[in-house]
C-alpha cells in the first residue's frame, strides 16, 4: 500500500514564510532542520507520514517556548528564537494540522 502524503495549509505556508524571513532579518530561531521543514511548507510540498509525527512530536516539546522572558512571542521588532522556530514548524496552524493529521495515522 503506498504511504499517504499530506498538502500543508496556505495558512502553514505563511506561517513558515514569516519564519524563515524573520530568521533572516533577526539571525536566530531554528536548526537546519526547522528551516528544511519551513521550506518544505512555504512551498506546500507532501509532507510525509513520518514528517507528521517529527512536527508533533515538535510542537509537543517546544509548547514551553511560549513562556519566553528574553525577545518576544508573535513579534516582528523583537521575536524570540522559540517563535521563529515554531513559525518554521508551521506556527499555532501547523501545530493543529500536526495534531489533527496525527490521530489519522494510528486509525
Amino acid at each position: 500500500m503506498a504511504e499517504k502524503h499530506f498538502t500543508p495549509t496556505q495558512r502553514m505556508a505563511a506561517a513558515a514564510r514569516r519564519g524563515l524571513r524573520l530568521r533572516e532579518t533577526f539571525n536566530r530561531g531554528g536548526t537546519q532542520v526547522g528551516v528544511d521543514r519551513a521550506h518544505q511548507l512555504a512551498n506546500r510540498a507532501d509532507v510525509s507520514a513520518a514528517d507528521i509525527k517529527a512536527m508533533h512530536s515538535y510542537f509537543a516539546r517546544h509548547a514551553v517556548d511560549k513562556e519566553t522572558k528574553t525577545h518576544q512571542w508573535d513579534s516582528d521588532d523583537d521575536p524570540s528564537a522559540g517563535f521563529i522556530a515554531w513559525l518554521l514548524w508551521g506556527g499555532d496552524d501547523g501545530k493543529a494540522w500536526a495534531d489533527r493529521n496525527v490521530k489519522t495515522l494510528d486509525d
